[in-house]
């Protein structure tokens, strides 16, 4: 499984930006998808997790509410549409996937499979 996020940028507080992960590899469907983020000096932390027929969403307490992660099995895409963006989400944004798993786990050691990363920057 190779997985290709997108969408980072720099945007204002209060603005909105949507990330893409790409998803290629014969095992990829179905899989539980997963969305980190670290920021230098930490800890990858876990933001957004949906259920391999994506009915269940999960989120971290600091996202809820502001994030929707989403997924297009047809186009092999998970989504993260970040809205009120703060300037604690600049991150870099990472897409995972777990094909083991019966539902999204919130660890790191629970995904097998890591994108290259995509730079969030939030201005005040």
């Amino acid at each position: 499984v190779q997985l290709q996020a997108s969408g980072g940028g720099l945007v204002q507080a209060g603005g909105s930006l949507r990330l893409s992960c790409a998803a290629s590899g014969r095992a990829f469907i179905p899989a539980n998808m997963g969305w980190f983020r670290q920021v230098p000096g930490k800890e990858r932390e876990f933001v957004a997790g949906i259920s391999r027929s994506g009915l269940s969403t999960y989120y971290a307490d600091s996202v809820k509410g502001r994030f929707v992660i989403s997924r297009d099995s047809a186009k092999n895409t998970v989504y993260l549409q970040m809205n009120s963006l703060k300037p604690e989400d600049t991150a870099v944004y990472y897409c995972a996937a777990d094909l083991r798993r019966s539902v999204p786990g919130r660890e790191l050691d629970e995904y097998a499979y890591w994108g290259q990363g995509t730079q969030v920057t939030v201005s005040s």
